[in-house]
């Protein structure tokens, strides 16, 4: 039965890499594997609970499948909630046309000039956003910038790269180093960042982009002016500012929510979704219905890329399976006894996170490794690399947040953005991954020059 759970979930995964040569839809094949690798988990766990071992196996993986399923749907939909609340505030403020204040301000056409930018923003908002929410936001403004979908899709590549480099040194960047956070492990010294992955993680992004500005020449065509983007109603310059400046500072203030009240993302994006819907409502209230029907967040909803989030959810369903079952518990085990060195495995964690789920991964790290931090915090000087914002755990977060860029579907970066823009999975490892996996190197080598 396990074996069976790792092959549907690799067939599941060369579906997926190969959408668009056997012309089905990521997202119904991501939903597919998903619910099988959990059928499979359901029958196993009779299977073991007919055993001798059935308590052994209780204590390790649960009383029942429903426990487990119900466990890991917590985290899912925490993580859907927040990509639903995001997408939604930044259509919205696309429909109001407020990201054309942003772009009417980009004057350059150049390729060169206008992908550093691009990518400067990207780094640096996805250490005050997340590299989720910056995903979103930069592909919005990117349709507005590049007219050509080729050209749009290298752009988009680096966006994935420059958002996971700058979610990887800060505590509210990614998932993982929010979870390295809240366990303790990297305890936030200095604001949200951590100070000594700044330049590791500018590394990770500086060497793609110095390749690709020697390979990309030329200008960017931009899109058609779509001020008033087809059936859309005009909105006055005042609307547009409101609407930016409101739908920015709800997704900045989802990180300050977060610390302040600890509960999940999702709690504060929701809110800001709420304070952002609750203004339009107000400012198109006196207008005519068909005016205020084509602006509310309501028809907003209706042209929100759904199957981008179903496809999420059958990802992170398929991965939690694997992690239930105990797969990437096995797999942590392994590199530790295998490799032996902490540099080592960290590196191998990162490229291991471009194929599943880095969140599982880095869980997996917490637990194994939780008995050393220990040790460590008692006075044990062989293990002072495990000492909270000792060198394991900060390298763990580099490379767990930077690895992921090697392969498309290895972050929730890279996994909206190739909803969003339907970026083929085999065009992104043949365009960008090389690029990603050069730079991760290049940061993880920086980091290893820094400490050592």
């Amino acid at each position: 039965m396990e074996m069976l759970m790792v092959v549907v979930f690799i067939v599941g995964y060369l579906m997926i890499a190969l959408e668009h040569k056997i012309h089905i839809d990521k997202a119904p094949t991501a939903l597919i594997t998903g619910m099988i690798c959990w059928a499979i988990y359901s029958f196993f766990l009779v299977d073991v609970n007919e055993s001798a071992d059935a308590a052994h196996h209780v204590l390790a993986h649960g009383s029942s499948g429903n426990a487990g399923l119900y466990h890991h749907m917590y985290d899912i939909a925490n993580i859907l909630l927040f990509l639903l609340g995001a997408m939604t505030i930044v259509e919205t403020i696309d429909e109001h046309n407020g990201f054309k204040l942003i772009t009417n301000k980009i004057r350059t056409t150049n390729k060169v000039k206008l992908l550093w930018t691009i990518a400067i923003l990207s780094f640096f908002f996805s250490a005050l956003l997340d590299n989720l929410t910056t995903a979103i936001v930069m592909i919005s403004l990117l349709r507005k910038l590049v007219g050509d979908k080729q050209t749009r899709w290298m752009f988009a590549g680096i966006v994935v790269i420059a958002a996971n480099a700058g979610g990887a040194w800060s505590v509210i960047g990614d998932v993982t180093t929010t979870m390295l956070w809240i366990g303790e492990q990297l305890t936030d010294p200095v604001g949200i960042a951590i100070p000594s992955l700044i330049i590791p993680s500018f590394v990770a992004l500086l060497v793609p982009l110095l390749v690709l500005s020697f390979i990309m020449k030329g200008d960017v065509k931009r899109p058609e002016d779509d001020s008033k983007n087809g059936n859309k109603f005009e909105t006055t310059q005042g609307e547009k500012i409101t609407l930016l400046v409101v739908g920015v500072c709800g997704l900045l203030f989802v990180p300050i929510f977060k610390a302040t009240t600890h509960l999940p993302p999702f709690t504060g994006m929701m809110l800001s979704l709420g304070v952002v819907w609750t203004l339009t409502e107000i400012m198109h209230r006196k207008k005519e219905t068909s005016h205020k029907m084509h602006l509310s967040v309501i028809s907003v909803l209706r042209k929100v890329d759904t199957s981008s989030v179903l496809f999420f959810l059958g990802i992170l369903l398929a991965v939690a399976a694997l992690q239930e079952i105990g797969h990437l518990n096995i797999m942590a085990s392994w590199l530790q006894d295998t490799l032996q060195n902490n540099y080592a495995i960290n590196m191998s964690i990162g490229f291991l996170s471009s194929i599943v789920d880095n969140v599982p991964l880095v869980a997996a790290a917490q637990g194994m490794y939780k008995p050393q931090m220990a040790e460590a915090i008692a006075g044990a000087s062989d293990l002072v690399d495990f000492m909270p914002n000792g060198s394991f755990w900060e390298f763990l977060a580099l490379c767990a947040g930077t690895g992921g860029s090697c392969l498309i579907i290895g972050s929730a970066a890279g996994v909206a953005v190739m909803g969003l823009e339907k970026i083929d999975f085999i065009w992104y490892l043949k365009k960008i991954s090389l690029l990603a996996i050069i730079g991760y190197v290049a940061g993880a080598a920086t980091y290893i020059l820094i400490v050592s």
